[in-house]
């Protein structure tokens, strides 16, 4: 019978979700976690050592400071990093067979095999049930989401009592800014346990390019895209949601707009459901804005219209599987959790998008997000 691979993780928690998944515990610094025989083993610094050991899920915490010393006595006169430390474990622990990330530090991975030991490079993900979310998770994500609610009821609230002279807004009795407006955001999702960074607050012709965060004067009768994505510090998962604004008064063409991309929106999360591909949720929107006459189109200078996906998966990263384009075969699995987030954007009228997240069921997909729709502030 052939060894079942070991699975090897060298990361920090900050920047690895897998990592964070694997120990359920935050650790800032690079650390080996090793998975073999169905045991999870975690070598951490006596800085570490103590609070990984009460906190974490792994079944064995290995002090750092002893490995370092048997590396030192087997490679004498070396220099001793991370691939000394995990060619140690695999030995003690007899595991040949190890398999590591797609995002598995290069460097390292050299080291290793001239160490002998060469990882196999998984096939896609390294934990694929990170894409299907238990009850907790669902809940930590619903969290998330309350955190971004509370993000953009905050933009609302400054919106609403903003005035407005001439081409500017007045906000407690200064210009309101994009800048002024995301602090504002992000002030208040610190205050309910998140931290969103990037937030991204883009009025008029900002808004046309979806991941402008938005800078200088926001001004009135312009549409206001005020996406929202902090990652609570608790527990590490996200929220993800935005709302669109206009305070002011909204010509024809930007209520056509925003009316097109609210029922695209309806239409698509009445597509979610287990068992359907997410290129048929994305083609609910698409026939939805053909249906209001909405074209997409690109030139040299970019696109315009509708020209991202519906949605993405929602977890312990801000985009990850599974995806909702007009190229997402697969169908969506019971218990995914994805965004459901079309958009219009038109240089000269201004950019819209409203974005929720849903839990794939077996029938109608649960809300994870809750907030109005009121975009025209008077």
């Amino acid at each position: 019978m052939s060894q079942k691979a070991a699975v090897l993780i060298y990361a920090d928690t900050e920047r690895s979700a897998d990592a964070l998944y694997f120990g359920r515990v935050g650790v800032p610094d690079a650390f080996v976690a090793f998975e073999a025989r169905g045991k999870k083993y975690a070598i951490v610094s006596a800085l570490e050592f103590s609070r990984v050991k009460r906190d974490s899920a792994f079944d064995i915490v290995l002090p750092l400071e002893e490995y370092h010393a048997l590396a030192r006595k087997t490679w004498p006169g070396k220099p001793i990093g991370a691939a000394e430390i995990i060619v140690l474990l695999a030995r003690e622990l007899n595991q040949h067979h190890i398999v590591v990330g797609a995002d598995f530090p290069a460097g390292l991975y050299s080291k290793l095999c001239a160490r002998g030991l060469k990882p196999t490079i998984a096939e896609g993900h390294l934990f694929p049930s990170r894409e299907i979310k238990t009850k907790e998770e669902a809940e930590c994500l619903r969290l998330g989401n309350a955190c971004s609610a509370a993000g953009i009821a905050a933009a609302h609230k400054a919106l609403s009592q903003s005035k407005i002279k001439g081409r500017k807004l007045i906000y407690q009795g200064s210009e309101l800014t994009s800048e002024r407006l995301r602090m504002v955001v992000e002030k208040t999702c610190l205050e309910h346990g998140g931290v969103s960074l990037n937030t991204i607050v883009a009025g008029g012709d900002q808004a046309c390019d979806p991941h402008h965060r938005g800078s200088g004067p926001l001004r009135p009768n312009e549409l206001i895209i005020v996406d929202v994505f902090p990652r609570l510090s608790a527990s590490g998962y996200y929220g993800d949601m935005t709302r669109t604004f206009l305070k002011g008064k909204a010509s024809d063409a930007q209520k056509k707009i925003a009316i097109a991309v609210l029922e695209a929106q309806k239409a698509a999360i009445a597509k979610v459901k287990a068992g359907t591909a997410g290129k048929e949720v994305h083609q609910a929107v698409l026939d939805t804005f053909k249906k209001h006459h909405f074209e997409t189109t690109t030139d040299a200078h970019g696109s315009k219209g509708f020209f991202h996906g519906t949605g993405h998966g929602l977890g312990l990263e801000v985009h990850e599987a599974p995806r909702m384009n007009k190229t997402a075969d697969m169908p969506l699995k019971l218990g995914t959790v994805v965004t459901v987030e079309p958009g219009l954007y038109y240089p000269g009228i201004g950019g819209c998008r409203f974005e929720d997240v849903v839990q794939v069921t077996a029938s109608k997909p649960r809300m994870l997000s809750e907030a109005p729709y009121t975009w025209e502030i008077k």
